[in-house]
């Protein structure tokens, strides 16, 4: 073969694998410190890994408005559980200080800028219909998708969900003003705290009940299947979690508690792919 001819295919066989090592390493370890792709629109830029083969399922991670993928692994590695069996899908939250994903600060629309870049990512990857597990805020997230784009998602599991606790109602508020803003505001100098007193304003004390972002009565009469691992810590108040389980009609619930003691946890883990298995699309 001619040496030069050789170079390049060497060159190129080197680029090719380079290219695929994120995501390869993306799959065995199912962290986010790892370099991986990125779906961008305009300023928008955001951070996601995928793992696993098999019908999609969108995962958000707890911890608040600082959602990583790094999170998954917290009560369990819902990506090592799930990828041999579903198509994971994972992403930094737009902003989340420890993670890539960055845009702006959409101080009217706060809910809604997170749905979109949650359905944008799965419009990126060419993916229609798709399932959902969240963690803590990715509970007022589902349920936004749920009313975003009702004939996409397939089936939800809503775990250690947050809401609105009444007893304590500036919670989220405060906890993103110190956890949160302050961080923000020293990476991203066009930002100011008093953007982000807006923006925390808008998405906790607009409307501060329920889970956030829908109504009691867009619960009562959503068809999509729900499976919800009620919490109560003052950040995920189990009084909200189970008057959701409640009020929507094809809800199902856990035990509780399910984290504790821990060995309870691969049982809960049980219940929701038992569940998943029951609403995935036959034809997968």
């Amino acid at each position: 073969m001619d040496p030069i001819r050789r170079k390049i295919l060497k060159a190129g066989a080197a680029a090719t694998a380079m290219a695929a090592a994120p995501r390869v390493l993306a799959q065995q370890t199912g962290q986010g410190a790892a370099a991986g792709p990125f779906y961008e629109k305009g300023p928008v830029r955001i951070h996601y890994q995928e793992a696993g083969s098999g019908f999609p399922l969108l995962l958000i991670a707890g911890g608040g408005l600082n959602s990583t993928i790094a999170g998954l692994n917290n009560p369990f590695n819902a990506i090592e559980e799930f990828k041999g069996e579903y198509r994971c899908i994972a992403s930094d939250l737009r902003n989340a200080n420890n993670g890539q994903s960055s845009g702006p600060l959409e101080i009217d629309r706060p809910w809604d800028a997170h749905t979109d870049d949650h359905l944008g990512v799965m419009d990126h990857l060419g993916i229609d219909k798709f399932m959902v597990m969240g963690f803590c805020i990715g509970g007022p997230f589902i349920w936004n998708l749920l009313e975003r784009a009702p004939n996409r998602v397939v089936a939800a599991v809503l775990a250690q969900p947050s809401g609105f606790r009444p007893e304590m109602p500036n919670l989220n508020f405060e906890n993103n003003m110190t956890g949160w803003g302050p961080q923000l505001v020293k990476r991203r100098p066009e930002i100011t705290m008093a953007m982000v007193e807006r923006f925390l304003t808008k998405m906790y004390r607009t409307n501060p009940d329920f889970v956030w972002t829908v109504t009691r009565d867009f619960v009562r009469n959503c068809q999509t299947p729900v499976l919800i691992l009620p919490d109560d810590i003052p950040a995920h108040p189990y009084a909200v979690a189970m008057e959701a389980a409640m009020l929507a009609p094809k809800a199902e619930v856990s035990m509780f508690p399910w984290k504790e003691p821990k060995e309870r946890i691969p049982l809960a883990v049980r219940q929701i792919r038992s569940f998943l298995r029951a609403h995935r699309p036959a034809s997968t």
